[in-house]
């Protein structure tokens, strides 16, 4: 195989599933050669994306500078040693595994061989999200009180995230991005409440509601559903504080709205949110990211430290669903 020249990088996504599908072209416009690695479906993914195939992973991690990890959770942890041990820098989905010291593992075991450890907390590049982010930390709402997130879906098809053993169920795979969002805008927890509700008889209808309480005093609210087949995708945020309230529902389509109060501070006060209008993909934007930080040397918006503390939290909500407490962090 011909090296690429020099400068050039070279990208190996493991797992050509749904979410590698996502990835890819993020890869492609940060002009990346890409390579790919799947027990199964690469072909047709590498004739989708013009990836280079390889048979066995450690073929690929030889081929590349950086892996994207798209495989089910529970692979997360071996596979993302393996390539730090090929000195290669990682990007993972999320949740980086499903055990807390799994997670912490794998961030030290990065900082030894000095790789990046991406964790692919997607929301964060989310502009609706990212801008209201951005608004709390000029002060748009005074200081966060109260904050609610919800997220609303079909539950996925394949079949091992119906397994909780192997997913974290809906908690660990879907709730835990408004975690990340909870902890990102509030900041650290001390508390977690949580309740889940299983219907049908395969238990495909889920919910769950999580209550975190954050050192700064703020209160999250966290729901998420998984519904039959056809449930439309929606998500939600409203961001309450001592001096406004700022909200998102994806089913308005017409983006980040402000209450009076806030309307008013962000008037006076010159603050701003960006146009969410024509939203760039996100996935293309936390790849981006990343990047940037391999060539940059600049911090990404997402460390592994997040990653870990998104799955101690998750794993404090399945404790306290299985045991009616509510468990300290």
């Amino acid at each position: 195989m011909t090296a690429p020249p020099a400068g050039h990088l070279r990208a190996g996504i493991i797992g050509t599933g749904g979410i590698s599908r996502a990835h890819a072209p993020g890869w492609i416009d940060a002009g990346a050669e890409l390579h790919a690695f799947s027990l199964e479906g690469a072909e047709d993914f590498a004739e989708q994306f013009g990836a280079i195939l390889h048979d066995d992973l450690d073929e690929l991690l030889a081929a590349v500078d950086v892996v994207d990890v798209c495989t089910p959770t529970p692979s997360h942890p071996g596979i993302v040693h393996q390539a730090l041990d090929a000195g290669r820098d990682v990007v993972c989905e999320k949740p980086l595994a499903l055990r807390a010291e799994d997670a912490r593992d794998l961030v030290e075991h990065a900082e030894r061989a000095g790789r990046l450890l991406f964790p692919a907390h997607v929301v964060r590049f989310f502009p609706q999200y990212a801008a209201a982010k951005q608004a709390i930390e000029r002060g748009a709402i005074g200081t966060p009180a109260v904050l609610r997130f919800e997220r609303t879906g079909a539950m996925p098809r394949q079949p091992w995230f119906a397994d909780e053993s192997r997913s974290g169920g809906i908690v660990m795979d879907q709730m835990i991005h408004d975690l990340d969002q909870a902890i990102w805008m509030a900041g650290p927890v001390t508390s977690v409440f949580a309740q889940q509700n299983r219907r049908g008889e395969d238990g495909s209808l889920r919910t769950a509601h999580v209550v975190l309480t954050h050192e700064g005093g703020a209160i999250s609210h966290c729901r998420g559903l998984w519904g039959a087949p056809g449930t439309v995708f929606r998500y939600t945020f409203s961001l309450a504080g001592d001096g406004g309230r700022l909200e998102y529902d994806s089913a308005s389509g017409d983006g980040v709205s402000w209450d009076e109060v806030a309307t008013a501070r962000r008037s006076s006060g010159g603050d701003y949110l960006p146009d969410v209008s024509g939203m760039a993909s996100p996935y293309a934007l936390e790849i981006c990211d990343a990047v940037a930080t391999l060539e940059t040397g600049s911090a990404p918006r997402v460390s592994g430290a997040d990653g870990v503390t998104a799955v101690e939290v998750a794993l404090a909500a399945l404790e306290s669903i299985a045991t009616g407490r509510r468990i300290a962090c």
